[in-house]
């Protein structure tokens, strides 16, 4: 039932993730577009507004030369073709025409209304500065209409005598109206742009909530037991894909240790059940026979030393293998010649006790790409098994080859040698040979696994003339050496 929940739980989070996605990308979106289209505005209306104004001015300009020849003449005539070209302007283009004369007083209007012909707009502050000479533009409030205007006021001029001035006013509302209109159509173009990044956060979060899914699947069908189980690296985002491998990774070596720690348990519990079930059976023997028969009593606990020595030596080769398997060392640079000549050093004293001698073949300089303790003890492996078959009077032959890619370490003895299907099985765990069937199985497993870690390759070899070759091949670190002659260490 918690498992059932904790599904549960996990898939109305994914649906919360999808909405809150969706949400998250409708409000970038919105907020870009509102720090976009608020000054957007802002510079719409000022356009406008320029934009009108200069056609005012342009418009004014024009009226003011069809209305100097009238004021300067005076005759009704030409002030009813005036007042007509105001009207058809002001009907045309919304904007209210009033002229003066030098005085201030309206001569001309737009307005149908002629009672504003003969008022005075002299307190006007633009109709006063056109009739000065000087072209006004501008906004101001409309106390007679209540309402925000924009102007344009120029002088009537005749070379440098003014004789009146025009003004053109036109409701600023006007301008607010053309700049909503254009904001309206961009706020349906930003409805329409934040719909759809809404759309494609759940889009987006719905393939990402999919890969999460399948993800979690397999993370569960793992943790059931399925080891086998692996993500689907080919699908959903690069990040996704990325987490994919990243777990089945960890699943690889999750699987490999599980399997490793079942291989030791079984191999463990297989190899010590036969000295432990011989060192109790001789201890109860000895025990019967302490008082009766004390010779034969030594003789079953010298025997059950032995089974304690034998149990020792498995444990221990448990123990290397097993750490052998779970090294985790990162590979480095390792002097190969200075470590041969340090693990022969370290056996040669033994080897002149079986009357053994120990040769080096290597050149001047050999460094390889290994984890750090490894090729010392793939060496001490090599020449503690060639010691226990080679012969009185016989060298045992270390050999480092150097080729521009790999180098190669190798042991050869004059023993007895293996056959072909001895030697298939020569790396297998607890597999003993004939000839030194006192050992615990386990040295050419612990010199498998440490090459494997290091990135090399172990084998054995039948050698000519009798004997074997114990040999792993490493990756060469740096340019070929100069081959030397054999170093073969001092006896004694």
């Amino acid at each position: 039932m918690d498992r059932i929940g904790a599904r549960r739980g996990l898939s109305i989070r994914l649906a919360h993730m999808k909405w809150r996605v969706m949400a998250a990308l409708m409000a970038v979106t919105l907020l870009a577009l509102l720090v976009q289209d608020i000054p957007l505005s802002q510079y719409m209306r000022e356009t406008e507004q320029a934009n009108i104004l200069a056609s005012l001015q342009r418009d004014a300009l024009v009226l003011a030369a069809r209305a100097e020849e009238p004021l300067q003449s005076g005759t009704s005539a030409d002030y009813s073709t005036v007042t007509q070209i105001a009207q058809d302007y002001h009907t045309a283009g919304g904007a209210r025409v009033v002229i003066t004369d030098a005085r201030g007083i309206a001569v001309f209007t737009s307005d149908t209304d002629d009672s504003v012909v003969g008022s005075s707009y002299f307190s006007r502050p633009e109709i006063g500065k056109s009739l000065s000479g000087h072209i006004t533009t501008g906004t101001r409030f409309s106390k007679t209409l209540s309402e925000e205007l924009l102007y344009v006021a120029v002088p009537v001029l005749s070379g440098t005598n003014v004789y009146g001035a025009v003004r053109l006013t036109y409701p600023e509302q006007v301008i607010a109206d053309r700049v909503n209109a254009q904001l309206g159509l961009l706020a349906l173009a930003a409805l329409t742009a934040v719909i759809l990044a809404g759309l494609v956060g759940y889009i987006l979060s719905a393939s990402i909530a999919r890969a999460l899914h399948r993800l979690r699947v397999v993370t569960e069908h793992f943790a059931d037991g399925s080891l086998a189980e692996r993500a689907d690296e080919r699908k959903g985002a690069g990040e996704l894909r990325s987490l994919a491998r990243s777990f089945n990774v960890m699943a690889e070596r999750l699987h490999g240790l599980i399997a490793q720690q079942r291989a030791f348990a079984s191999d463990a519990s297989h190899q010590l059940r036969t000295p432990l079930t011989a060192l109790r059976l001789r201890l109860e023997r000895a025990r019967e026979l302490t008082v009766s028969d004390p010779a034969a009593a030594t003789t079953r606990l010298i025997a059950a030393e032995a089974e304690v020595d034998r149990l020792s030596d498995i444990i221990e080769g448990l123990l290397r293998l097993s750490r052998a398997e779970s090294a985790a060392e990162p590979v480095e640079s390792v002097d190969l010649l200075t470590t041969a000549r340090e693990r022969i050093a370290h056996w040669q004293p033994l080897a002149n006790e079986s009357g053994v001698q120990i040769g080096l073949v290597a050149p001047s300089r050999s460094s390889v790409l290994a984890i750090a303790l490894a090729p010392a003890q793939i060496l001490d492996n090599f020449i503690d098994n060639a010691l226990a078959v080679a012969p009185t009077g016989s060298t045992i032959d270390v050999t480092i080859a150097v080729s521009a890619s790999d180098t190669t370490l190798s042991v050869a003895d004059r023993g007895p040698g293996l056959s072909a299907d001895d030697r298939e099985r020569a790396f297998d765990r607890f597999w003993r040979g004939s000839a030194a069937p006192g050992g615990s199985g386990l040295g050419l497993a612990i010199v498998a696994q440490l090459a494997a870690a290091s990135g090399a390759t172990a084998a054995v070899a039948a050698r000519e003339g009798g004997g074997l070759i114990a040999s792993v091949r490493f990756t060469t670190d740096g340019p070929g050496s100069r081959r030397a002659p054999a170093v073969t260490p001092p006896s004694g």
